[in-house]
C-alpha cells in the first residue's frame, strides 16, 4: 500500500468543495471502465458515470479514464487514491 504524507489540511492546495481531476491508467481490459467506477461511487457518491472520459492509447494496449469528482475532503481524496492504486487493473493514478 502506498503511503501518503501528512499535510495538514490548512497546508493543502486544494480548497474543499472542488471540482477534481482524476486520470486514471490501466491496461486494455473490457472490465476496467466498471471496476474504476464502482471505486469512484463509493468514494464520491455522487459523481456522474456518463461524464467519466475514456482515451484509448497509440497501440490500444492502454486506456486512459478522467474522472472529476466533487471532492469534499483530504481524507476522501486519500482513500479513493490508495483504493485506485491497489486495484489490479489500474497501473498509475495522477
Amino acid at each position: 500500500m502506498t503511503d501518503f504524507p501528512e499535510i495538514p489540511e490548512s497546508e493543502s492546495l486544494v480548497e474543499y468543495p472542488s471540482d477534481f481531476p482524476l486520470k486514471i491508467f490501466g491496461a486494455q481490459h473490457p472490465e476496467l471502465a466498471q471496476s474504476v467506477l464502482e471505486v469512484i461511487i463509493k468514494h464520491a457518491p455522487d459523481y456522474d458515470a456518463a461524464s467519466m472520459e475514456m482515451r484509448a492509447s497509440r497501440t490500444a494496449k492502454y486506456i486512459s479514464l478522467t474522472c472529476t469528482i466533487r471532492a469534499t475532503s483530504r481524507a476522501q481524496l486519500d482513500a479513493l487514491y490508495r483504493e485506485l492504486c491497489a486495484h489490479p487493473l489500474v497501473k498509475m493514478v495522477l
